[in-house]
């Protein structure tokens, strides 16, 4: 007995560490960079609010138009902010919510609250970067009463998501030559239906998606993270032209 009870407290102290080690590691996201942080100042041009997330909105004009943004796993949502600044300001509500230990797999759902609060917005989209874009596909999926569309940056929905048998349903996938993950992205084509807009950026990678640095494993891009962050945004507004 008193060795059974040995074991436990030691398996019980591993088990301790392992929770605790997880903790740590999630709630230590990459960025933001100094850019990213800059933009969230409100100006003339666009409306920033932080609380209870990352809201921008034209400054004047009332938007109809909604795109809710997942963040990837393990990176301050503050990391998007220059893209959905930008975004904002062409006329559209774009909100980037936090998500519990910056990782979107526990709160697949959260767009749900985004959608509630904003009543004034007729169309809703949905996307993410990585894991981010994983999970608005699963919100999408699950919900298409309430999404009209979805945007994948250098991501792709697991397979529980196969939208191959809706047509009728937009979907954008952005994604860098260099990208780490482009074997995945490009296995997920069964998953998407034949109607999906493909836009693949040459040189880019996947963690200039964002303003947060460099990623582990990642491969080198070979344009600069401005080029390949003005490619992403044109591509997403130009989606939301196209489908609003």
């Amino acid at each position: 007995m008193k060795r059974l009870r040995v074991a436990l407290i030691g398996l019980l102290a591993v088990l301790v560490l392992a929770v605790g080690g997880f903790v740590i590691w999630a709630e230590t996201p990459l960025g933001p960079m100094p850019e990213a942080v800059a933009a969230l100042e409100s100006n003339g041009d666009v409306a920033v609010q932080t609380d209870p997330w990352l809201l921008f909105a034209p400054s004047e004009k009332t938007p109809a138009v909604g795109l809710i943004f997942y963040p990837g796993g393990r990176v301050d949502p503050v990391s998007y902010a220059p893209a959905a600044r930008a975004i904002a300001a062409q006329g559209y509500l774009v909100a980037i919510p936090p998500v519990p230990l910056n990782l979107a797999v526990f709160a697949p759902d959260i767009a749900a609250d985004v959608i509630a609060a904003n009543p004034a917005i007729k169309r809703w989209f949905v996307g993410g970067h990585s894991l981010g874009g994983a999970m608005a596909a699963s919100f999408a999926y699950n919900n298409p009463e309430s999404v009209d569309g979805l945007v994948l940056w250098a991501s792709y929905p697991a397979g529980g998501s196969d939208f191959s048998q809706r047509p009728d349903f937009p979907i954008l996938s952005v994604f860098g030559s260099q990208d780490m993950g482009l074997d995945g992205i490009e296995a997920s084509r069964t998953l998407l239906p034949s109607t999906a807009d493909w836009v693949e950026i040459a040189g880019g990678n996947h963690a200039q998606c964002g303003w947060y640095g460099t990623q582990p494993g990642d491969n080198p891009a070979t344009i600069s993270r401005e080029e390949q962050q003005a490619q992403l945004i044109t591509a997403t507004v130009d989606f939301l032209v196209a489908n609003r």
